[in-house]
This record gives structure tokens, sequence and C-alpha cells, in this order.
């Protein structure tokens, strides 16, 4: 079994401001003093360690690529929302992973979080399997694009450009802090469900890319998973 995820976070502003010197009062003033002196992108975009997460969502899929569950959460207990992801990754034993950039944030964020709280996370994240780089249990489409870093990161959304499929539909990453504020957080699931289905998306476009599925599996299930992005970009 896969699990494909995606997670969506606000920035940790308690946290923040205990880390940085001379704090701004206002949180839109302090996110710009913490992207100079904690970010190191050009985006500003903070690391993994100075998010708190809100939503989460996960697809089970056989090793074949068919859909068996969907599961998610939106809140603003962190702690439970946690806990719900911990007991939905222990559904199974040996499951892998399907995501975009999870190595690079979504994994290491849920190690600091459960860290925080004081949660133990299900052992099957700290494998080998999964934390081996190179590993096919832990498949991150940022690697499997860019060559292992070789290459350049491509957006999920300009894969979606790509093969001529529309996602991010329904807001973007730098929205979700507003959607929060204005207490927005079925809808952040939503979002979050949808970047689940563009990801299982590209993952069957690519499974198919180099040789692992047929054409007639890959034909039916790229059509279910269409048929259900429209259903979550139309609002279902």
């Amino acid at each position: 079994m896969f699990f494909v995820f995606d997670v969506e976070t606000i920035p940790d502003f308690e946290f923040v401001r205990q880390v940085i010197e001379n704090p701004e009062t206002d949180d839109d003033e302090l996110l710009i003093q913490a992207s100079e002196d904690l970010a190191r992108n050009s985006s500003g975009f903070l690391p993994p360690m100075y998010h708190k997460m809100i939503s989460w969502v996960g697809l089970w899929i056989e090793n074949n690529g068919m859909p068996k569950q969907k599961v998610g959460w939106h809140g603003t207990d962190e702690k439970e929302g946690l806990k719900k992801l911990f007991d939905a990754l222990s559904t199974y034993k040996d499951f892998g992973l399907v995501h975009h950039n999870g190595r690079g944030f979504d994994l290491p964020l849920l190690t600091y979080r459960a860290l925080k709280h004081g949660l133990q996370m299900p052992k099957r994240l700290n494998h080998y399997d999964i934390k081996y780089r190179y590993s096919n249990d832990n498949v991150d489409l940022l690697d499997e694009f860019s060559n292992y870093g070789a290459s350049s990161w491509p957006k999920l959304k300009h894969l979606g450009y790509l093969i001529d499929i529309p996602f991010k539909q329904t807001g973007e990453g730098n929205e979700v802090l507003k959607m929060f504020r204005e207490d927005q957080l079925a809808e952040i699931e939503h979002y979050c469900y949808e970047d689940v289905m563009a990801t299982y998306v590209v993952w069957l476009h690519l499974k198919y890319t180099v040789g692992d599925i047929d054409k007639e599996l890959f034909d039916n299930l790229n059509d279910r998973a269409m048929n259900k992005l429209k259903e979550i970009q139309d609002g279902e």
C-alpha cells in the first residue's frame, strides 16, 4: 500500500517570536522579519520547524495504483491532528509514501511537531525503506523528475500544465494563512485534497511513462482520478 499525502500549515507565530531577537508585535511584520532572519530560500517561505499543521489529507492506494480510501483532518488542535494522522498511518504495516516535496517539508514538519507535542510517530516513518533517499517506498516527485537534484525541481502546478491538467483551482499555498484567519478550515482541507489528487494524477502519469503500469490500467485509473479531481475542483 501507498499513502499519497499532503499537509497544510501556517507559521507558528508563538514559536517564531521565541527565536527572533526583538520580534515585531504585528504578525504580518513578524513574517517579514522571520523571512529575513530564518528563511533559507529566495521566496521567504519559512523552514518546516517554524510551521504548525492545520490540515492534512491522505489517499490510500494499492501498489498497482488502485485507490482505496481517503482520510483527512482540519482544525486548530495540532496535537489532535497529529494523533489522527499517526493513527491513519498505523492502518498498514509496510506502507510506502507518495508526495511532492515531502522529504523537504512535510516529513521534517511531522517530526518537529511530534517532538513539540511529545508524541511518538509510527515506527515505519523511521524505517530504512522510508528514510533512504533512493527508496522505491518513499516517492518524492521532486526527486523523481529532477533525477535526485541533478536537474531543477518542478512545481506541482507546472507538472499539471505539462500534462494539460489544471491544478490549484481552489487556492494557492500563500493563501492558506488568509483562509485560516477567515476561519475557512474546511476549505483548507478541500484545497489540501486537491493537492493530494494532483499528486496522485502526476504519479500515475509517471508510472505509465516509465513503463511500470500498462496502458489499459493507466487509462482506467486516470479516468477515475480525473473525474474525482473535477469533483473536488467543483466543490463537491
